[in-house]
């Protein structure tokens, strides 16, 4: 049995899966298999990994599953100890695998291990340096656009990027997989926020580089789906994770971030997307299945909730930093 299943979710990715299919071809630790998960692709994708690489386990969906699904069937089927996700949009460094293994394994208190996202077309920026999440109920990526070398430190983060992220896969029998209602968006961060609930820590490590062209598979930055997806699953998110005195003590900075988001979403054009999604996450939020609340737990909420109040601050300073460097 190998030690680690990379598991690459895909959906028309063909002109991205010669690039990041060599790239693990040429990575410093080889006790890994490769397993991926194909939505339904209609670009030719799944034919070409047959022909190129056989060795690859590759399941072709019928439909699409969306991101959450796709990765939860490759992490069914994976036996190893260790699921490393990965983006089809990336190209690994060689000692890519090697470096997240190495990290995930300093201690079993370690549910997931966030890699050093650079950007594809401009090698000396960040990408992402692990994922935040604050009290207005943003999720932000540490670094966006900034030089390598400030984030040249590992480090506890609030979640990993599932990018391009290991994760601890007996962690995932405790908490549960990704939440397949997300279908995408956010749902790394849903899934980190459960772990911090348990216990457990999602780590940052810089040694541990990839090359990513970003919205790969939706295109864009800001588009309508992604929108109403990332709206709907805010919601999803918060009604999981915090029990009822904590959403009532969040309430005003919550109704605070979605009044600045619906203002910033309606100049962009996609005021209505934004509304659509914050009605149908209010709509269906019955259907996740909420994090129960263990008083065994009470520590790990009172340290995220202090987590959550300092990443606000930590917010608007990365928010200065990105209008300093343009």
């Amino acid at each position: 049995m190998n030690k680690v299943s990379v598991i690459i979710p895909n959906y028309n990715g063909m002109k991205f899966l010669p690039d990041c299919m060599a790239a693990l071809a040429k990575q410093t630790f080889s006790d890994f298999e490769i397993i991926v998960i194909d939505n339904a692709s209609a670009d030719g994708s799944a034919e070409w990994l047959r022909e190129h690489y056989p060795q690859v386990r590759l399941v072709a969906n019928e439909k699409n599953e969306g991101f959450s699904g796709a990765v939860n069937q490759g992490i069914r089927l994976s036996e190893c100890p260790y699921v490393l996700l990965l983006n089809n949009d990336t190209e690994a460094a060689p000692e890519f695998v090697e470096n997240l293994v190495r990290a995930v394994e300093r201690s079993e208190r370690i549910f997931s291990v966030s890699s050093r996202m650079m950007q594809f077309h401009d090698r000396e920026k960040l990408d992402d340096a692990g994922d935040l999440y604050c009290l207005l109920g943003w999720a932000f990526q540490r670094g966006v656009g900034r030089p390598a070398r400030d984030f040249a430190r590992s480090g506890r983060v609030f979640s990993a990027c599932a990018g391009a992220a290991i994760y601890r896969r007996a962690v995932f029998e405790e908490i549960g997989c990704f939440d397949r209602l997300h279908f995408a968006y956010l749902e790394d961060i849903d899934v980190g926020y459960r772990a911090r609930i348990a216990g457990y820590e999602n780590h940052y490590e810089p040694s541990a580089v990839v090359y990513h062209v970003g919205s790969g598979t939706s295109g864009s930055r800001y588009n309508g789906f992604k929108v109403k997806l990332a709206a709907r699953n805010g919601i999803y998110l918060n009604y999981k994770n915090m029990p009822a005195l904590q959403l009532i003590l969040n309430a005003l900075p919550l109704a605070l971030g979605i009044f600045l988001k619906l203002l910033f979403f309606q100049k962009m054009g996609f005021g209505k997307d934004y509304r659509d999604g914050l009605r149908e996450g209010i709509r269906t939020r019955k259907q996740c299945r909420k994090v129960p609340f263990c008083r065994k737990n009470f520590g790990n909420y009172v340290r995220i909730e202090l987590e959550l109040i300092g990443n606000t601050f930590l917010y608007a300073g990365e928010f200065l930093q990105r209008r300093l460097h343009r």
